[in-house]
């Protein structure tokens, strides 16, 4: 696993999606206001990180790889955040179609504490759009498209749903991957069904359930949908992701591998965590890692990022540090 890891350095993948800037608002809790039966924060920071597809490509770089950004933003102070919080880890923004009339996707988190409480957050605001893309602004994005691919040697499609990923976007994509001969993997929160051809397909098990339609009870309900999603997709590889249970990679020669988690220490937070681990899959495929060590690799940085609060990227030696822990609890017990 750790000659695995190695070669992920590196590796070129690009990253299209929807692409997010997450906003922490932090603040102490000052009193109660006067004007309704609120608490009134006194503001202490505010940070943007990277989120959704942007969270992807920033898993890539800080994991090794050459990290090409592909996806729509607005002309606003959100973008230019955005832009440098990615270039602080050399992620490729060249690919970021700029478009004035949308606003950057934004997810504000407000996080509240006081001395003697823990902070939390309480409240969330989200500010998206959903309208379809301009068609100059589609084409602007397949232009960058077809101008990266070439240069890279894996391709993700990261589709929160906020309408970058269109279908021409996709099929493209999928069409173009296919005829370059490299692999493509998807991480869709909704329709999944529609990206029939991709390589591989990365689902957590209440996306699978949600797709298929119906309720997913035991590991056999699991294996069973994975399968059925595969042979729909007519995919190389689909994992799914099932929280406490680990994961499980089906592949098109029928296996299907099992991986526990890999770590049982205290979750703090998941969000991002599924970023992680497609960033972690498509460099390992990009590397030429065969896709059950690649999945491996995948749930081992996935367990890191899960300990982290809030939106987070694994760096290379952490997820070297923890492969190595492993070997060596493998090798005692």
């Amino acid at each position: 696993m750790v000659s695995a890891l190695e070669r992920l350095k590196n590796a070129p993948v690009l990253i299209i999606g929807d692409m997010v800037a997450d906003v922490y608002l932090d603040g102490t809790i000052a009193r109660i206001s006067r004007e309704a039966p609120v608490l009134v924060l006194e503001q202490r920071e505010e940070r943007v990180v990277a989120g959704g597809a942007a969270n992807v490509a920033n898993n890539a770089a800080t994991l090794g790889g050459r990290s090409y950004a592909v996806g729509v933003c607005g002309m606003d102070a959100g973008a230019d955040a955005l832009c440098a919080v990615l270039g602080e880890n050399a992620v490729d923004t060249a690919g970021l179609v700029r478009d004035a009339v949308r606003p950057t996707i934004t997810k504000t988190r407000i996080i509240a504490g006081g001395r003697a409480t823990v902070s939390q957050q309480i409240v969330r605001v989200d500010r998206e759009w959903h309208t379809p893309l301009a068609a100059a602004v589609e084409e602007c994005l397949l232009t960058e498209i077809m101008r990266l691919l070439p240069q890279v040697r894996a391709v993700v499609l990261s589709d929160y749903g906020s309408g970058t990923v269109t279908e021409r976007v996709r099929r493209t994509v999928i069409d173009a991957a296919h005829a370059a001969g490299i692999p493509s993997i998807v991480d869709a929160r909704y329709d999944i069904l529609s990206y029939a051809g991709v390589g591989y397909v990365k689902q957590n098990d209440a996306e699978l359930a949600a797709a298929l339609g119906r309720e997913l009870r035991s590991a056999a309900d699991i294996h069973a949908a994975g399968r059925e999603l595969l042979a729909r997709l007519s995919a190389d590889g689909v994992l799914i992701t099932r929280g406490a249970d680990g994961m499980t990679l089906f592949l098109a020669d029928g296996s299907a591998t099992d991986i526990p988690v890999s770590d049982h220490s205290e979750i703090f937070d998941v969000s991002g965590a599924g970023d992680t681990c497609v960033a972690v899959m498509a460099l390992a495929l990009a590397a030429g890692v065969d896709p059950v060590t690649a999945a491996r690799l995948s749930n081992t940085a996935s367990g890191i990022a899960v300990r982290k609060r809030g939106t987070a990227t694994v760096a290379w030696a952490e997820l070297q540090a923890a492969l190595t822990a492993e070997g060596d609890a493998h090798a005692h017990s």
